[in-house]
C-alpha cells in the first residue's frame, strides 16, 4: 500500500484521478511500457468527452477510452493496438518523429496533464520510472513544478525498480513533484519471444558474421534478433557490450550466459545501457535492482555520435521494403502506418561513424499479398511510399540469400548487389532495373 506521508501528494482512485481531467484537456505520456494501464482504463468510464487530446506511443494495451467521441490520440509509433484502433475509424493518427524528437515535441506542445507509470524507491521518497526513461522525464518533472499543470503517476508494486548513471542519469522523479499517486494493480504487459521458422534462422545466420569477439551491439525485436540473441548465447563469441534503446529478452539471456562484459565499448563502459525494456516477466525480474543495466535518456542514448564512440558497434533492425537506390521503407508502406520510426536512422547513421562499425537491415526477400508473392527488394519505390531510412545512412542488408554492403558503391554497383539478394524468382527482371540505374 501507498502511505500518506506530511509531504506526499495526494493518494487517489483511478476513477478520482480521471475526475481532475477537463472535457477538453490535453493528456501526455510516454512510449508503452511508460503507460499507466489502470488510469487509461478508468478514461473509459466517462463520456463527457469534447476534445481530450493524448499524445503518447506504442500502446500495450486496447483502451476504450480512444474509441470514444471527443477523445483523439497521436502516437509517434504505432503498436498492434493503434493499427487495429485506427482501422475501426477512430481518430487515431500518427505524429512522423524519431525516439529522439519526442522530448521536444511534448515540450512544445505542454499537455496540461503528464501521466506516468512507476515503482516506489525503498526509502519512498522517490519513484523509479522502472522500464521506460525515455524523453518524458524532463516534461513529467515541468508539469510537476507548475501549478497550472498536473503529474499523475500510476504506482504499481509490480513494476522493478531499475537503475541508471547518477548523477548526470537519474531514472526517477522526486515524490514531492507528484500531484497524484495512484496505487495500480495491473499485471505488467509482457512481451513473448517470436516464433522463428526456417527463413527467419537463414537470416540470423547471414547476420550472425557480422558479430565479432567484443562487438557492441544494438538489437531490435523480432524474430531474428532473437535468434541472434539466443545463438551468441551458446557459442564461442563473447564480451559484448550491450548500447540498445530496447532491452529485450535475449540480451538478459546474453548476461545471463557471462556474454557480456561491457568492457570494450569506448562509451559506458562496464554497464549495458538502455531507455526502455519490453519482453518477458522472467525479463523485468531480473532487471529489478540489477546494477548491470542503466537507463538513460534517448537524447543521449540515441545521439549517433555517442553510438559511433562504441568499438566494434553492430546494429540489427528491420525493413519492410527497400529499393534498387538503398532507400528503406520501414514503418508505412500502402499509406497504412505499421510502426515508427524509433531510433533505427539514428543506429544506421551513428554505425557509419567508424569504420569498424555496421548496421544491418534483416528482412524477408518476399511478402504474400492477397495470395501472391511479391518482392520486398523492388526497383523503384511505389508513388507515395515513405522513406524512412534515405540511401546514404543504408549500410549492410541482409535477406535469407545472402547480405548486400552498400556503402562506397555507386548507384548502379549497389543496385545488382541488392538484386543480388533477392528472391530467384525476381532476380532477374531486378538485375535488368540495375544495370540501367546511374547512367544517366
Amino acid at each position: 500500500m501507498i502511505k500518506a506521508t506530511a509531504h506526499s501528494p495526494q493518494l487517489l482512485t483511478s476513477e478520482q484521478a480521471v475526475a481532475l481531467v477537463n472535457p477538453t484537456d490535453t493528456i501526455g505520456m510516454g512510449l508503452g511500457p511508460a503507460n499507466p494501464d489502470g488510469f487509461l482504463q478508468a478514461l473509459a468510464t466517462r463520456d463527457d468527452w469534447e476534445d481530450l487530446v493524448v499524445g503518447g506511443a506504442l500502446l500495450l494495451n486496447y483502451y476504450e477510452v480512444f474509441t470514444k467521441p471527443g477523445v483523439s490520440f497521436r502516437s509517434g509509433f504505432y503498436g498492434p493496438a493503434e493499427r487495429l484502433l485506427a482501422s475501426q475509424g477512430n481518430r487515431v493518427e500518427h505524429v512522423p518523429g524519431g525516439f529522439r524528437q519526442f522530448a521536444p515535441i511534448l515540450e512544445r506542445f505542454r499537455p496540461r496533464v503528464m501521466i506516468v507509470q512507476g515503482s516506489l524507491e525503498e526509502d519512498e521518497g522517490r519513484i523509479n520510472l522502472s522500464l521506460h526513461y525515455g524523453g518524458t522525464r524532463p516534461e513529467l518533472l515541468r508539469a510537476g513544478d507548475d501549478p497550472e499543470r498536473v503529474l499523475i503517476v500510476e504506482v504499481n508494486p509490480r513494476l522493478p525498480r531499475t537503475r541508471s548513471l547518477p548523477p548526470e542519469f537519474d531514472n526517477t522523479l522526486p515524490l514531492e513533484t507528484v500531484d497524484v499517486l495512484v496505487e495500480g494493480t495491473s499485471e505488467i504487459i509482457d512481451l513473448p519471444e517470436t516464433v522463428p521458422d526456417g527463413v527467419d534462422r537463414a537470416i540470423a545466420s547471414n547476420a550472425l558474421q557480422y558479430v565479432k569477439q567484443g562487438s557492441t551491439l544494438q538489437i531490435g525485436i523480432g524474430a531474428v534478433p532473437d535468434l541472434v540473441a539466443n545463438e551468441l548465447c551458446v557459442g564461442s563469441r563473447g564480451d559484448f557490450g550491450l548500447h540498445s534503446e530496447m532491452f529485450t529478452t535475449g540480451m538478459m539471456k546474453l548476461h545471463k550466459a557471462g556474454k557480456v562484459s561491457n568492457k570494450r565499448k569506448g562509451v559506458f563502459v562496464g554497464k549495458s545501457v538502455t531507455t526502455f525494456a519490453l519482453g518477458t516477466r522472467e525479463l523485468y525480474g531480473w532487471l529489478d535492482s540489477n546494477d548491470d543495466v542503466a537507463f538513460i535518456d534517448v537524447g543521449t542514448l540515441n545521439d549517433p555520435h555517442v553510438i559511433g564512440r562504441n568499438g566494434n558497434f553492430l546494429s540489427i533492425n528491420g525493413a519492410l521494403t527497400i529499393d534498387l537506390y538503398g532507400q528503406i521503407v520501414a514503418d508505412n508502406i500502402g499509406g497504412r502506418q505499421i510502426s515508427g520510426v524509433g531510433g533505427q536512422e539514428d543506429f544506421v547513421a551513428g554505425a557509419e561513424l567508424r569504420l569498424d562499425a555496421r548496421s544491418l537491415i534483416c528482412m524477408r526477400s518476399t511478402v504474400e499479398v492477397s495470395g501472391q508473392r511479391r518482392s520486398r527488394i523492388v526497383g523503384r519505390l511505389p508513388e507515395g511510399s515513405v522513406v524512412s531510412t534515405p540511401r546514404h545512412h543504408t549500410g549492410v542488408i541482409i535477406t535469407e540469400y545472402g547480405s548486400a554492403e552498400l556503402a562506397g558503391l555507386t548507384v548502379r554497383e549497389r543496385a545488382r548487389a541488392l538484386a543480388g539478394i533477392a528472391h530467384p524468382d525476381f532476380r532477374g527482371d531486378l538485375a535488368k532495373i540495375a544495370d540501367a540505374l546511374g547512367r544517366a
